[in-house]
């Protein structure tokens, strides 16, 4: 488990290695970098890239840094990561919280981004994202803690698409996962008020690397209106979405997610 110092921390990284150029995947809040290694670093490999992966803070056993962090930390922490491996400018996948961290990257350091995916994201914070963000802190600073089978069920039904949900054996297995990863940690309670408050859309017409947006259908997190409207504002970015997926898509539909990404990487030289 590569362990290195960057930006004040000490952070933990897999590197895929290969002669294949760098991808950098960047995971949402909450969530450990092995998340992509079910679907996304085996594709990739596999399309002749070399995949680099990574636990933002927050999340063990990259330092929790409990007492909080901004976005720009997190982008310091990314700057750090691609400039100790000597990546260069290099491909960029992230995620929920994991884009917006991206895409302040390419606006603030476009010299180490060629391309960059943005799966999930938003350029700002509607009322009901709003109110979702702040119930959760309230009930992580109350100090309750909610039994894990009905955490399960929550979150399922806030992460996964329709689809996912009416299939009994998808959706067991799906509870069994979630219920055994229940709970909030110190880390995860950080990560939860990095949003882009106050909107950063006007501040995205000035990135200027090529860009392409990733919408699931049935997001309930960040629907794809909020992913579209990044993607209007960012000179020639891309939009597609897709369908039968939620928050997870990158999960629920890897097939058509990996698709996408590679198909990016190869139409923009």
């Amino acid at each position: 488990m590569p362990i290195i110092p960057v930006n004040g921390i000490n952070l933990h990284y897999t590197d895929s290695g290969g002669p294949g150029e760098p991808v950098v995947l960047v995971m949402g809040s909450g969530t450990s970098g092995r998340a992509w290694h079910l679907h996304q670093v085996p594709a990739l490999t596999a399309a002749g890239y070399r995949v680099i992966t990574f636990d933002n803070r927050g999340i063990p056993p990259t330092d929790v840094c409990a007492e909080g962090f901004t976005v720009q930390d997190l982008v310091g922490d990314l700057v750090g990561l691609t400039e100790y491996l000597e990546l260069g400018a290099c491909r960029l996948v992230g995620t929920s919280m994991g884009a917006y961290v991206v895409q302040e990257l390419a606006l603030s350091h476009p010299r180490l981004v060629r391309q960059m995916v943005l799966m999930a994201t938003r350029g700002r914070v509607d009322a009901m994202r709003r109110a979702l963000s702040a119930v959760e802190i309230e009930l992580y600073d109350s100090g309750v803690e909610l039994p894990p089978r009905f955490d399960a069920v929550v979150q399922a039904m806030r992460n996964l698409s329709p689809r996912t949900l009416a299939d009994d054996v998808s959706v067991g297995d799906w509870l069994d996962i979630l219920e055994a990863t229940s709970g909030f940690t110190p880390g995860e309670r950080a990560h939860m008020t990095v949003e882009p408050e106050p909107a950063r859309l006007d501040a995205y017409r000035g990135i200027s690397v090529p860009c392409h947006v990733i919408a699931f259908q049935d997001d309930l997190v960040t629907p794809p209106e909020l992913g579209l409207e990044v993607a209007e504002v960012i000179p020639r970015a891309t939009f597609e979405r897709i369908t039968d997926c939620g928050h997870f898509g990158y999960l629920e539909n890897p097939e058509a997610v990996n698709k996408s990404i590679v198909e990016f990487f190869r139409r923009v030289p």
